[in-house]
């Protein structure tokens, strides 16, 4: 899933709401910052909703500069984490941060009736930021402690990406977060590659 946020795109492939967070701080599109400037908090609201965390037209005026850095330290310390897994190592200080955050209760949610007549989730309350992250941290954590999803845990192939994802892919084989982008561009840089050695 794709959502484009003026000029910036966030994808939503990466197979958990918490690796989509560590791809916000990839540099393509770019994502909220931990130093917010401009429409950092903007951003973040627009992902939000793009994630699915805040259902879409929930107001949020109460995002400010003080979330952006909140979100911002979650998501380096689940891509410590994450990266940490992949690469069998631990990284201590991020898994206690993750887990002070997780222990945090999420937002309460309610169904209610659209003027059609169907049922749409909505908030209890108005989005709180503790709740939201609460929400991110407790799926990081149900994903480090799931042995057969900690085990689809790969970090993209692709020249400079270093997107991590679930690799849901029969066989396991899956290289890149995305064949559409990143595995498109090694196709095309392959293609070149054989034509340069052509005209040689």
């Amino acid at each position: 899933m794709t959502t484009g946020v003026g000029s910036y795109e966030w994808r939503f492939d990466s197979g958990r709401v918490c690796l989509d967070l560590v791809a916000t701080g990839e540099p393509a599109p770019k994502g909220f910052d931990d130093e917010p400037r401009g429409d950092d908090a903007g951003l973040l609201g627009r992902w939000l909703t793009g994630s699915g965390l805040v259902p879409r037209g929930t107001p949020l005026t109460g995002v400010d500069t003080g979330w952006v850095q909140r979100f911002a330290e979650l998501r380096d310390c689940v891509g410590q984490l994450v990266r940490a897994e992949i690469d069998g190592r631990q990284a201590a200080a991020a898994l206690e941060r993750v887990n002070a955050v997780a222990a945090g209760a999420p937002p309460g949610i309610r169904a209610v009736r659209e003027p059609g007549g169907g049922l749409v989730r909505t908030l209890s309350d108005e989005p709180e930021c503790g709740a939201l992250l609460a929400v991110v941290a407790r799926d990081t954590v149900d994903l480090l402690t799931d042995p057969v999803a900690r085990a689809r845990l790969r970090q993209c192939e692709g020249d400079n990406c270093r997107r991590v994802y679930l690799d849901t892919s029969r066989g396991r084989r899956r290289r890149w977060c995305s064949s559409e982008v990143c595995g498109n561009r090694e196709r095309v840089a392959r293609h070149r590659r054989r034509a340069a050695v052509a005209r040689a």
